[in-house]
């Protein structure tokens, strides 16, 4: 338990960092309030238009005495024109051993207006008969919540599953008949009279193109062909540029993109005025749904195909590919990389960048944060090695067991809830391009990239390395993202980095992404009869049945984690095709979403978590864990349920810190149980417990 002046400490540190402006957006906002234009404020304040536009766009900060004459101004026009926005916590200042140009400065975090609110699907939890077919009919579906307001612009959902005799099943049970018997038939369709399509999810961003997702009857019937074969990697596969559905789709004045009509395929024409024309087609029979993903999904009928991909269309974000790709949009939905904003000089309305984003052009890594194969690493001649934060992948040494250990009768794994998305909450990471530093002194408020020696620090042989995936001591220097290196701080231990590279500018990017994904995994678990007010054995008896209590929205639920995975991946998606060379770019690296240090950053503090969590239980227990697979840990056990090993208060209630059963990301469910006996002997062998402990092959997801 804290004493009283550490609590005292900490709160006296949390006022001391109180921003002393608020954040950009509200800084225009005021002075747009009060009227004044961007050049006559800058004359008031002895300085440029240009310098008062980074002010409010978070480029750069007022430095005294401009400081105190702007934090005045804002002061009164905030008492005339009050508005209720959501602060930004200020970005720290680094404090090098040598000198730092300029300063590091956070982005604003954006009004909670600017996001919209997760929303519930209509008759989420009423599975759909298949219906006969109707001329553009709609069934309404049994309902247990209460339907959201439905946007006039589209009545009938986000999307459609059209089967071969033209019905086109929506979500909420709704039935359309669609005429089309060709593909430009299907997108003059699906843009004039479907009445598909769902509302952008941030003001200063773009309405969802409507999804058409084909059955291989529908396909046939379209002129596609039933399955979509080749020798390439499966997700290069695509119709032949001579195919006739591709001429008619060229000859009808429409475009498809780069990647061509594969099974996932966008086909549009440019954007008339602020209307797009744009429709996202998913072939099923071309395995456009991953089983992995979408558990048994494709099997379904097309009613239910609709009622999953609905949900999730709603909750999370609408399809536009695998779930990685679909985690990687929901980013920048929720936070666009540009707004509209008006040129004082010319009074027209022009693309500005929006604060908190990551902007519109691509950034170079530094090289540390690279992969081998990147051009920044190949044409420097880069030596210096690399962040390796992975997660676990940790077996312990069998000669670490004692006596007392290998008499208990059970191995039991605990899989921790989404442990990516828990990461993600409130974390700062870089908005602007690496700068490099030698010898800084280490500021664990700084996002980045740091060169450091830890293999000085000696821990528990019966733990994992905080520092290392594979749960070894460290050898020498290497290189750690912040996190990693604040919990050797964290542990007692003194950090000297070596150089480093670090962002100037910084903001918690993924927060409404963290929001919105983990408000859907934990109203799916709801759905599915797993809530937050059970206690611990009514949670692990819902946990056991749930997914038989709707198979639907456990494909649901499969999907929303499969995103946060893949989502965290695609920040460092690798070059595909073996015809890539090393030092040539490829696509995934024209996206201002391929950030490596994003990622490190995230998968950095679960580890982190994870190993504290570790750490934690051998304090309170006297616990030690056999293995950890990233977020599956497996414990010795007295007995076949977490209940039996895990730490509870006289009180009955969760001892803080430790492993805590729950359904919302970083809390524990169970993975799977088997004998001590087992476990030991796949240890002997070399072999991860926590990979098999499900009774099956549990496969790795890294994400990548």
């Amino acid at each position: 338990m804290a004493s009283e002046e550490e609590l005292f400490a900490s709160v006296d540190a949390l006022l001391e960092e109180e921003p002393q402006l608020p954040p950009p957006a509200e800084r225009a906002r005021l002075r747009e309030a009060a009227g004044i234009t961007q050049a006559r404020l800058a004359v008031a304040l002895k300085t440029s238009t240009q310098t008062v536009k980074n002010y409010e766009n978070g480029r750069s900060e007022p430095k005294s005495p401009r400081l105190e004459a702007y934090q005045r101004l804002l002061k009164g026009w905030a008492a005339k024109y009050p508005a209720h926005t959501s602060s930004d916590a200020p970005a720290p200042v680094l404090a090098p051993q040598q000198e730092v140009p300029g300063t590091f400065t956070g982005s604003a975090a954006p009004e909670q207006a600017e996001v919209a609110a997760p929303v519930q699907a209509p008759a989420a939890l009423a599975a759909p008969e298949r219906p006969a077919r109707s001329a553009t009919s709609r069934r309404p579906a049994a309902k247990k919540a209460a339907a959201p307001a439905v946007d006039p612009r589209f009545p009938h959902g986000p999307l459609a599953v059209l089967d071969g005799d033209g019905s086109a099943y929506g979500a909420g049970g709704i039935v359309l008949n669609c005429p089309a018997t060709t593909i430009p038939e299907l997108v003059e369709w699906t843009l004039r009279e479907s009445g598909l399509g769902a509302a952008k999810l941030n003001r200063y961003g773009k309405d969802s193109d409507p999804l058409i997702v084909l059955t291989a009857a529908a396909a046939v019937k379209l002129g596609l062909p039933e399955r979509l074969e080749g020798h390439e990697q499966r997700r290069s596969l695509r119709l032949p540029e001579d195919h006739p559905v591709v001429k008619q789709v060229t000859k009808a004045k429409w475009q498809l993109t780069q990647r061509g009509f594969g099974p996932w395929a966008r086909i549009y024409r440019k954007a008339q005025g602020r209307d797009r024309q744009c429709v996202q087609l998913a072939v099923l029979s071309w395995d456009a749904l991953d089983e992995r993903s979408w558990p048994g999904v494709s099997e379904m009928e097309p009613a239910d195909i609709a009622r999953v991909l609905g949900v999730y269309a709603m909750r999370v974000i609408t399809p536009r590919g695998s779930t990685a790709v679909s985690g990687l949009e929901l980013m920048t939905a929720l936070r666009p990389p540009t707004k509209a904003v008006r040129d004082e000089e010319t009074g027209n309305w022009v693309s500005g960048y929006n604060a908190g984003s990551l902007g519109v052009e691509p950034m170079h890594p530094a090289p540390p944060e690279a992969t081998p194969e990147h051009p920044v690493v190949v044409n420097s001649g880069w030596k210096g090695g690399f962040l390796n934060e992975e997660a676990y992948q940790w077996v312990r040494s069998v000669d670490t067991l004692s006596d007392e250990e290998c008499t208990l009768p059970f191995a039991v794994g605990l899989d921790l809830n989404t442990a990516f998305l828990a990461a993600a909450a409130r974390l700062a990471v870089g908005l602007s391009a690496p700068d490099h530093f030698h010898t800084p002194k280490f500021n664990p408020k700084i996002p980045g990239s740091w060169l450091a020696d830890l293999s000085h620090i000696e821990l528990d042989p019966r733990l994992p390395s905080p520092f290392t995936p594979d749960g070894t001591r460290p050898t020498g220097p290497a290189w750690y993202q912040t996190h990693t290196l604040a919990y050797a701080q964290e542990l007692g231990h003194d950090v000297h980095p070596i150089e480093a590279y670090l962002r100037r500018e910084t903001g918690a990017y993924l927060d409404p992404w963290h929001d919105r994904l983990k408000t859907a995994y934990v109203d799916t678990l709801a759905d599915l009869g797993v809530t937050k007010d059970l206690d611990d054995r009514a949670f692990l008896a819902a946990m056991e049945q749930h997914k038989q209590n709707d198979p639907a929205l456990a494909a649901v639920l499969a999907a929303i984690k499969a995103t946060v995975k893949g989502g965290v991946g695609k920040l460092r998606e690798r070059p595909q095709g073996k015809h890539y060379k090393e030092g040539e770019t490829w696509p995934a690296l024209s996206r201002p979403t391929w950030r490596p240090d994003i990622r490190a950053a995230v998968i950095s503090k679960a580890r982190v978590n994870m190993h504290r969590k570790l750490n934690n239980m051998a304090k309170m227990t006297g616990l030690f864990p056999l293995a950890v697979l990233s977020d599956c840990v497996v414990y010795p056990s007295p007995g076949r349920s977490p209940l039996d090993f895990l730490p509870y208060a006289a009180s009955g209630k969760p001892q803080p810190g430790g492993f805590r059963l729950g359904p919302t990301p970083g809390l524990a469910k169970l993975e799977g149980v088997q004998s001590m006996l087992w476990a030991v002997d796949l240890m002997e062998k070399g072999l991860n417990p926590a990979r098999h402990i499900k009774g099956g092959d549990a496969v790795l997801d890294e994400g990548e």
